[in-house]
């Protein structure tokens, strides 16, 4: 419970202010659904389950447009769901984040002028909890104020005693299965993080280097190698060539002299050496380069370290000490001076591997560590999609999760960290190895110690869709709430996080996938799609808009872009555009509220309403059923954007503007459309509510006097259909929309009366007579009138006198200016387009524009011709 959650808010009214103050509604409006339980989900219920876990923020994390987004959809899937009568759980959490924590905690010992290892390794994992009380975990009040509908008192933390006792159940259960091993191989090495990371957690990027070719040897035997890496040419063990190139088949089987050092080494061949890249002859230092390892163990050839952890030349000589990128320049220059450099190459791009953490260059490194035997797990998790028990969606995803799943090395699970999981094995004085369980007690005694890594992140969020829920213990909640319903997520952790889970939920829930569905979506960048980051000053801390145009603006932008798989670009405008979308919600309802709209009583009679009411009840339950199929296909922009028109073009801009004269007349009919607009805003509350909670509750709650929309029942296409309705209103929007249109471009204001004559027998628009005058602004004809343009539409003809507003002769000079310059524009782009020789040489883009503006001329010379045929002689 936050500091002001027993401040009791205020109770519903029946009234609405004048304008609606996000400020003052959603942080009262989210503390009541919290105090009333409507998150919380009950193990017991009798209720269909719903099941989505939150993807666990760091707990060094705050609130990112990432984070919003993604959070956004999934509380849009759970409101939706709760209202359906499922019994929801969307399960929060945070991850330890292990690295991310140490350095934090470590930056902040380093200003108090220590070391973790000042501290020791109980007193330092003591100050890191510390920190957690203190500073972590800023990220759940931030999602308070997005309204993330999560079973806050369900809330875990990956290091926190169920879950640390998961951690341990199920390594044990691997190690006893011989999936879980120790060995020496090469790993990824950070040299900031003093740890070994895995495959997933190296970002590569093009970095500027230098490709140096060097001769080892002299004479015939000589052959030369090309690297980036000169400096590990210190623990070159061999240099391999392919067995089937002649050029140096003479060489395979003898020695040659490694240059700056006393050793010679051997030639051999190896088919995993291409002969067409470089001289066809690469150096082999196996214990530092995984390519060269794999070449080592073919061959036996023995791995020499040459630098610590630091990434500082170790191996003798007079490079010894001397830092990685040093020794890189200290050796190419010894060479250049034996006159063994044959060629270099400066700048050279090529692509280099960074932690993924700290952005420092990896050094891949021999090491004892422990693996994970991903073999059967990643088989298992890639049949479990191939036979139809998971689902990913978008479909073309597929390939991506196949790419991984069947092609995954065994996983480095073991971090030199004092923060995280530790791993549950102790050695002995006389070599001993013993697993221990979370039920058995470790061995004791002299010379017997813990290993000191602690597990790889990933290991303990793997576990999150079942160790949640109580797993090892057969509980009620995993019961119940397992598997999950769906996993919302984005692309760019497909193998990070999820094939983890798949492979862990698999093998210790007898075969069971962790959920049924994976909907992946984007990534969230600026307005120009570009990525957003904060050296390229583009970031947004998504608090400041919230603050600027409340949380629905936000959440309503983010909906409008989430296309599966795509990702979303947003701009300022756009959340601004929301927020406007808001208050015209808001605007609208206090219009129905002030003109009598009701949800008492069931709908009046078909035959007792008018077609406007028959049409807008048509076309609310069309909408129903489309938004209804756009989330069971998470489709979010689609269902957003269905609703934004539906309730700004349709409901708004239409229903209430043809109704506003039926309430002016009053009487039966009046009270029909009364009933009809409270149902249309029922209805279409509840289906925005998923995505804009907070305005909807409280303009539900005022409109119908619920408790809350929160637990409201979802709305249910009722079926009822009007073909001929939406026809007739489909007509009279057009004979609406054309005489703006024809009003505008004769520069008419809008307030502005005019006399007209309307022909309307024999159609369907003779009783929308007085709705069309009123919202065209056209009196009666009077006796002296004058039609001096008459616009043929729908089968109905509207005739205007323009006479006393417009002076004609002037409006037909320059409409004709305006022809002559449109015509001139289409003879110039016609000219170009028909100049073979201009198009065999200009670029593309440059024809597609000219391209582009014939069709916008040609466009402008019809639109004026017929502004002017319908202008009246001068």
């Amino acid at each position: 419970m936050t500091e002001n959650a027993s401040q009791q808010p205020p109770a519903p009214t029946t009234e609405l202010p004048t304008q609606y103050a996000p400020a003052d509604v959603e942080g009262p409006l989210y503390e009541r659904w919290v105090e009333r339980g409507y998150f919380e989900a009950d193990a017991k219920s009798d209720k269909p389950p719903y099941t989505v876990v939150i993807p666990p923020p760091n707990v060094t994390g705050s609130l990112h447009l990432g984070h919003a987004f993604e959070h956004t959809l999934i509380d849009a899937l759970t409101r939706r769901k709760r209202m359906q009568g499922h019994e929801t759980l969307w399960q929060p959490g945070m991850d330890h984040a292990g690295i991310a924590t140490q350095n934090v905690v470590e930056r902040e010992l380093a200003k108090e002028g220590k070391s973790r290892h000042d501290l020791g390794r109980e007193a330092f994992v003591e100050r890191v909890w510390q920190w957690k009380a203190e500073s972590g975990g800023q990220i759940s009040g931030q999602m308070r104020r997005l309204g993330d509908g999560v079973a806050w008192s369900r809330e875990r933390f990956t290091m926190d005693e169920g879950l640390s006792q998961a951690v341990q159940t199920i390594f044990k259960r691997l190690y006893d299965d011989e999936l879980i091993y120790r060995a020496e191989r090469i790993i990824n090495w950070c040299p900031r993080c003093l740890t070994a990371i895995s495959d997933i957690e190296v970002e590569y990027q093009d970095d500027d280097g230098e490709l140096v070719s060097m001769r080892y040897g002299d004479g015939d035997d000589s052959i030369v190698v090309a690297t980036t890496r000169a400096e590990t040419m210190l623990g070159d063990t061999a240099v391999a060539v392919h067995p089937d190139d002649e050029r140096y088949r003479h060489l395979v089987g003898t020695l040659v002299k490694l240059p700056l050092t006393d050793r010679s080494i051997p030639v051999v061949a190896d088919e995993h050496v291409d002969p067409e890249f470089g001289t066809g002859a690469v150096k082999v230092t196996p214990a530092h380069d995984p390519n060269d390892f794999e070449i080592g163990q073919r061959h036996g050839l023995p791995s020499l370290t040459i630098m610590d952890e630091h990434a500082v030349i170790t191996a003798h000589g007079p490079f010894q000490g001397l830092d990685r990128l040093e020794a890189r320049s200290a050796i190419v220059a010894a060479l250049r001076a034996e006159g063994r450099i044959v060629a270099e190459k400066r700048p050279y791009v090529h692509s280099v591997g960074h932690c993924s953490r700290c952005k420092t260059t990896i050094e891949p490194r021999l090491s004892m560590q422990w693996w994970v035997k991903v073999g059967p797990l990643a088989k298992a998790a890639g049949d479990a999609v191939r036979d139809g028990r998971v689902t990913i969606h978008p479909q073309e995803m597929e390939k991506r999760y196949f790419d991984w799943v069947d092609n995954l090395h065994d996983w480095c699970i073991s971090r030199q960290l004092w923060w995280g999981h530790r791993i549950p094995v102790w050695y002995g004085p006389d070599g001993e190895v013993v697993c221990v369980g979370p039920d058995e007690q470790p061995p004791s005694g002299e010379g017997w110690r813990q290993d000191t890594d602690v597990l790889d992140t990933w290991f303990s969020s793997g576990l999150w869709p079942f160790s949640t829920l109580g797993w090892p213990e057969r509980t009620e909640s995993l019961a119940k709430f397992y598997p999950n319903s769906v996993l919302v997520t984005g692309y760019d952790i497909l193998f990070f996080w999820v094939a983890r889970m798949m492979m862990f939920g698999l093998y210790a829930m007898d075969g069971t996938p962790p959920f049924h569905t994976i909907a992946l979506h984007g990534m969230v960048r600026d307005q120009f799609g570009k990525k957003m980051s904060k050296s390229f000053g583009n970031a947004v801390n998504p608090l400041d808009w919230m603050d600027k145009y409340g949380s629905d603006a936000l959440r309503f932008t983010l909906a409008r872009g989430a296309n599966p798989g795509v990702d979303v670009p947003i701009g300022e405008d756009w959340v601004q555009g929301s927020r406007n979308f808001a208050n015209k919600l808001w605007n609208a309802t206090r219009f129905a509220l002030m003109n009598g709209a009701t949800v008492e009583g069931p709908l009046p009679e078909p035959s007792a309403m008018s077609s406007t009411d028959r049409w807008i009840l048509s076309r609310l339950n069309s909408v129903v059923a489309e938004v209804d199929a756009y989330y069971d296909d998470y489709q979010f922009a689609k269902l957003s954007d269905t609703l934004f028109h539906f309730a700004w073009d349709e409901v708004f801009d239409w229903y209430v503007e043809l109704s506003k004269t039926v309430f002016q007349a009053g009487g039966e009919p009046a009270k029909v459309s009364q009933r009809v607009l409270g149902e249309v805003l029922d209805v279409t509350l509840k289906l925005l509510h998923p995505v804009v909670p907070f305005v909807t509750e409280t303009l539900w709650t005022t409109l119908t006097g619920g408790e809350s929309i929160v637990i409201a029942d979802w709305p249910a296409d009722g079926g009822f259909r009007d073909a001929a309705a939406e026809r007739e209103i489909s007509s009279l929007q057009s004979v609406i929309t054309e005489v703006r249109r024809f009003r505008a471009d004769q520069g008419l204001q809008p307030g502005q009366r005019v006399p007209a004559r309307l022909t309307l027998d024999g159609t369907s628009l003779a009783p929308h007579e007085t709705a069309i005058r009123q919202l065209l602004r056209l009196q009666p004809e009077g006796d002296s009138f004058t039609a001096t343009a008459t616009l043929p539409v729908a089968g109905a003809e509207v005739a205007l006198d323009l006479s006393g507003t417009i002076d004609v002769a002037a409006e037909r000079k320059r409409l004709a200016k305006d022809l002559a310059a449109a015509e001139k524009e289409k003879a110039q782009a016609t000219a170009k387009l028909g100049n073979e020789a201009f198009l065999a040489k200009a670029p593309d883009q440059v024809v597609d524009k000219i391209r582009t503006r014939l069709a916008k001329a040609e466009e402008d010379i019809t639109r004026i011709q017929s502004q002017l045929e319908k202008l009246p002689p001068a």
